[in-house]
Formats: structure tokens, C-alpha cells, sequence
């Protein structure tokens, strides 16, 4: 049995974030580019909520983590890179 794929417009629903292609697009725009250093749940744009999803789904390796390593790839190098 293959794991579910999700999709960015998907995580952003389930981080409680428009999903449309423009406010991705514009939510990119606003938090980006990060800081190297900077782990992306630690970012100071999420509510704890937030954080602490993207923060499990990476420790665990679970099934949302390839597309928040595709957010967090994104985030770090800005505009124009969806």
C-alpha cells in the first residue's frame, strides 16, 4: 500500500492557510527568503499549532513531510521559485 501524496495547496489547508495558487504565492513572497540557521517550525510567522505540525511531520518522517521539506525549500529561496 503507497503512502497518501500530498499536495502544497493541501498543507496549506491543513495549516489553516489559503490554499489558492496567489496567496501561496504571496504567503512565499512575505516569509521569505529564510535564515540558513533558521529551522522552519522555529519561523515566527506560525501559531504554536502550526509549528509543532510541521515540527512532528518531520521528526516522525511522516506523510506530509515531503511537502513541508518542498515549503521549507520555498521559504528559503523566495518569489518566483513556485
Amino acid at each position: 500500500m503507497e503512502s497518501p501524496t500530498h499536495s502544497l495547496p493541501s498543507l496549506f489547508k491543513q495549516l489553516g492557510l489559503a490554499d489558492d495558487p496567489v496567496s501561496i504565492d504571496q504567503f512565499i513572497a512575505t516569509h521569505s527568503p529564510l535564515k540558513p540557521e533558521l529551522h522552519l517550525a522555529d519561523a515566527f510567522f506560525w501559531n504554536k499549532a502550526q509549528a509543532d505540525f510541521l515540527r512532528d511531520e518531520i521528526l516522525d518522517d511522516a506523510d506530509w513531510a515531503e511537502v513541508v521539506d518542498q515549503l521549507n525549500v520555498l521559504l528559503r529561496k523566495g518569489r518566483g521559485s513556485i
